[in-house]
């Protein structure tokens, strides 16, 4: 009787296997909306075929952090540092910063607040919003951290770049630069957005081979012992023994 359990346990979990074969492999998923603290709903475009490295950060200063999100969608900047960490927007303009306490803060007046909502910056920005006008800062998020969509670590194009010459093979697109200050120590988070072809992505088939190749193994050892167990019982020959594990 346990064995018929766990065979019908494999059986169950078998699909949850395979698609999370298929997860780790990297399965592409439409991605949904998400909301960037403070902003309205941003509208993702498609970044699948494109991958944002970070290859420095500048000043180097301990617990200070930043990583890319979404393969080359979004930074997500943690500041630990015991100083201000301020990000500037794409006319110099002080865009955000995070503060010592923890609060991270938008200014309002950037023209980046609002570029930063839509994948490619197909928006109005107010008139309110003037790189040159003094800061009008207001709090986003109090955990230390501040993630933001930016338009410099991204293709602005659905059109392929001209440097993509042949889609198969792994393509330098450009380097980019965010400039950051951390504290009066100004910097920067450097990194280049690649071309990344489907060959050089994870092996989805080889993941979801894996896994069949798991169940399969399982189930036939189930399988061979019952057969084996029934045999060797007494009073057995007509297969009515209980099954043994």
């Amino acid at each position: 009787m346990r064995a018929r359990l766990i065979i019908g346990l494999l059986f169950a979990l078998a699909p949850g296997l395979l698609a999370s074969a298929s997860a780790v492999a990297g399965t592409k998923t439409q991605p949904s909306l998400t909301k960037e603290s403070g902003n309205p709903i941003y509208d993702q475009g498609s970044n699948y075929d494109y991958r944002s490295y970070i290859t420095s950060v500048t000043p180097h200063v301990r617990g200070l952090k930043v990583e890319v999100l979404e393969f080359a969608d979004r930074l997500l900047l943690s500041n630990h540092t015991g100083k201000t960490v301020t990000v500037y927007g794409y006319s110099g303009e002080p865009y955000a910063r995070v503060q010592p306490s923890g609060a991270a803060e938008q200014n309002a007046r950037s023209p980046a607040v609002y570029l930063n909502t839509n994948f490619y910056a197909d928006v109005t920005v107010p008139t309110s919003a003037n790189a040159s006008d003094p800061p009008a800062w207001s709090v986003v998020d109090r955990t230390g951290q501040f993630e933001w969509h930016d338009h410099r670590i991204h293709w602005m194009s659905p059109v392929t770049p001209p440097q993509v010459t042949d889609k198969a093979k792994r393509t330098k697109i450009f380097d980019w630069r965010v400039p950051i200050t951390v504290g009066t120590q100004r910097g920067a988070i450097e990194g280049e957005l690649l071309w990344v072809p489907e060959s050089s992505k994870a092996p989805t088939g080889a993941f979801v081979a894996l896994a069949v190749v798991v169940v399969s193994s399982l189930l036939l050892v189930l399988v061979v012992r019952r057969r084996r167990a029934r045999r060797s019982a007494p009073g057995s020959s007509d297969g009515s023994a209980e099954d043994a594990w």
